[in-house]
């Protein structure tokens, strides 16, 4: 079978937001961006979406999206991740994107996807607390409770959040205004996170029933998705490792050239390629079993790429000015997005 992001149409899309990302968004960018008002570069978010089209990828031709799957959205990811560029990809066109699509409702679809799919519009989906869980309630009152680990939760336009029913789980539109948004200082610097609180928060429910299991498949797709970036970046991190090697020099020639070197390096490589197949495996199939080995087998391999390129770089790896730290902030980080 083919694998889904190594078509044509995937190698393309991949070679155009590559070409881009590298011209405009590299160590310094990152850097800059993330530590901007708006934790990513808006200019760049937006030509990624007029130029490209990367948040309607996965939006059908009806809500102004691409009608693409989630092969092409990975495809994207795995760049996004090769680079560390701060976006709002996962958490408004990814997640928000999705659960809007799994509420079957067309009013609310035809209103808010347009406006992910074009970029111009920010959405941020609140939905468990510090252990992972669902924990918001519903009643007449309205939403109650505290959502941990908002991706983008405090700047975004649309706060939908997934709250426990008396009659199961619901998907919920919530007016910016009602809620407390607070950003807070994660692991990662260059992922921005929320704690959004609700207090009896006036809220309009869009789904048409059945969100439980809709949001088992959400979890899914989050998670393979999440699995992608790892993918991308420790095969980047692997690579400035293998680039770093041949340039050291040490007893007259390049350490990469020393076989205990080379056999780490090979383990990382070996871990990288095993996790390309998680991944192939988590598109292919869809089932839980997958997905789950994708997370593990993924994040595993990341942190591997990025503890070798520390130890491999040696002391200027723990510097703030060399990018090894964040590779390995990033690869903890996204080990624990999505973990309940």
């Amino acid at each position: 079978m083919t694998d889904p992001m190594d078509t044509e149409e995937s190698r393309a899309l991949r070679d155009a937001v590559r070409a881009l990302l590298t011209r405009r968004s590299g160590p310094e960018a990152v850097r800059a961006a993330m530590e901007s008002p708006l934790g990513y570069d808006d200019k760049l978010w937006s030509t990624l979406c007029e130029q490209i089209g990367v948040a309607a990828l996965a939006i059908p031709d009806r809500y102004g999206g691409a009608g693409a799957g989630l092969a092409e959205v990975c495809v994207v990811l795995a760049e996004l991740g090769r680079t560390l560029t701060p976006a709002p990809m996962l958490g408004s066109a990814v997640l928000c994107g999705e659960a809007l699509l799994r509420t079957g409702n067309d009013e609310a679809c035809e209103r808010l996807l347009p406006g992910i799919a074009a970029g111009t519009t920010l959405a941020a989906l609140a939905w468990s607390d510090v252990d992972g869980q669902a924990t918001l309630t519903a009643s007449a009152a309205g939403l109650d409770g505290r959502a941990c680990y908002v991706l983008d939760g405090d700047i975004a336009d649309v706060v939908l959040a997934v709250a426990c029913t008396p009659d199961g789980t619901g998907l919920y539109e919530v007016p910016v205004e009602g809620v407390r948004r607070e950003r807070v200082t994660g692991l990662d610097p260059t992922r921005r996170l929320a704690v959004v609180e609700f207090a009896s928060t006036p809220a309009r429910r869009l789904d048409l029933g059945g969100f439980t299991e809709q949001l088992r498949q959400l979890r899914a797709t989050a998670v393979t998705a999440v699995a992608a970036e790892q993918v991308g970046a420790a095969a980047r991190a692997l690579e400035l490792t293998v680039e770093y090697t041949k340039q050291r020099r040490q007893f007259g020639r390049p350490i990469g050239s020393f076989q205990a070197l080379k056999h780490r390096m090979a383990d990382v490589h070996v871990h990288v390629e095993a996790a390309r197949s998680a991944l192939y495996a988590a598109l292919v199939d869809g089932d839980p079993e997958a997905v789950s080995a994708a997370k593990v087998v993924c994040g595993e391999a990341f942190a591997h790429a990025a503890a070798e390129m520390i130890q491999l770089h040696g002391g200027i790896a723990i510097t703030w000015e060399h990018d090894a730290h964040l590779y390995f902030k990033r690869a903890h980080g996204t080990a624990l997005l999505f973990a309940g």
